[in-house]
C-alpha cells in the first residue's frame, strides 16, 4: 500500500505543478477581466489537487516508515538528507498549501471581480515557489538517498 501511495504522490506532483502554472498564467493573462466561472473552477481544482497531495504526503510522512526511522535515529538536523525529509520538505509543502488555501479563500470573498485574479496570482505564485524549493529534485542528496523516482 505504501508503495502505491508513493507512486501516486510522485504522479500527482505533475498534476499539481501543471495546474498551478495554468492557474497562475490564467490569472496573469486575465488580470483586468472579470473573474468568471472557468477561472474559479481552475483555481478550485488546483486547490483540491494541492490538498490531496498534502494528505497523501502526510500519510507517507507518518505511516511510510522512512521519515519516522530518520527521527528515531536522532541527529536529524546534522544530516542534510534527514533534515530535508523531516523538516524542509514537510514545512515547505505545508506552508505552500496554506498560501494557496488563503489565496483561494481571500479571492472568493472579494467583491471586485478583477481583483480576484491578482489575489490568486500572488498567493498561488508564492505557493508554487515554495513547492519548487521543497521538491526533492534529482540532483539533491535527499532524492538520491531514498531513491525517489521521477517518472
Amino acid at each position: 500500500m505504501i508503495t502505491g501511495l508513493v507512486h501516486l504522490h510522485s504522479t500527482l506532483r505533475w498534476v499539481v505543478l501543471i495546474l498551478l502554472v495554468a492557474t497562475i498564467v490564467d490569472s496573469l493573462l486575465r488580470m483586468y477581466r472579470p473573474f468568471n466561472e472557468t477561472d474559479r473552477k481552475l483555481a478550485l481544482f488546483t486547490l483540491i489537487s494541492v490538498h490531496t497531495q498534502v494528505l497523501i504526503g502526510l500519510v507517507l510522512y507518518f505511516a511510510g516508515g522512512h521519515v519516522m526511522n530518520m527521527i528515531s535515529e536522532g541527529d536529524v538536523m546534522k544530516n542534510s538528507v534527514s533534515r530535508f525529509w523531516v523538516v524542509e520538505h514537510f514545512a515547505g509543502m505545508i506552508i505552500a498549501a496554506i498560501f494557496i488555501t488563503v489565496g483561494y479563500s481571500r479571492a472568493k470573498r472579494m467583491s471586485e471581480k478583477w481583483a480576484k485574479h491578482r489575489m490568486i496570482l500572488v498567493y498561488y505564485s508564492v505557493g508554487l515557489l515554495l513547492i519548487l524549493l521543497s521538491i526533492p529534485w534529482p540532483w539533491r542528496e535527499a532524492a538520491k538517498a531514498l531513491n525517489v523516482g521521477w517518472f
